[in-house]
């Protein structure tokens, strides 16, 4: 029992510091990056990656042994939504991802990076888009809580 709430628990909160890393990340993407900024945004990135990590982790676990059994989830159509969901908030992230991880070179010699405004202006597109994404996830796990889904049809069975 224990070990089943502190798996959901976890996997809720790493939810929660997913959205307030990528709203760092969006608040702090504005104008010239000083060396602060531009540091806060490769922190707020690196807690979100090791948040999707988790919250990937530990909705397999809740798949396998906490939740329902496998074959419920397997069967359910809006599951799969919810995956396809947050594959493409992982594939969307690998730009930005990236963009920064190139930034830390510059960091450790307390040099700002230097972008220009239209890298900006398409950083912060992308993060809009993971949060739109990423929002639409929750409301798929209601969904398939409701059984609403449960009864559409999937491809392959």
């Amino acid at each position: 029992m224990w070990a089943s709430a502190i798996v959901a628990y976890l996997h809720y909160l790493s939810l929660a510091v997913i959205f307030a890393a990528l709203i760092m990340e969006l608040v702090t993407l504005k104008g010239e990056l000083t060396l602060k900024a531009a540091w806060r945004v490769v922190i707020a990135d690196s807690a979100y990656g090791i948040a999707g990590v988790l919250v990937l982790a530990t909705g397999i676990l809740r798949v396998l042994y906490f939740a329902k059994d496998t074959a419920y989830y397997m069967h359910q159509p809006v599951f799969w939504v919810k995956m396809g969901l947050f594959a493409i908030v992982g594939l969307l992230s690998l730009y930005p991802t990236i963009s920064f991880l190139q930034w830390i070179k510059l960091l450790r010699s307390e040099k700002p990076p230097e972008v220009s405004a239209e890298k900006i202006k398409l950083l912060r597109q992308i993060i809009h888009w993971e949060l739109v994404a990423f929002s639409l996830i929750p409301l798929t796990a209601s969904m398939m809580a409701r059984g609403i889904g449960a009864d559409w049809q999937l491809p392959w069975g």
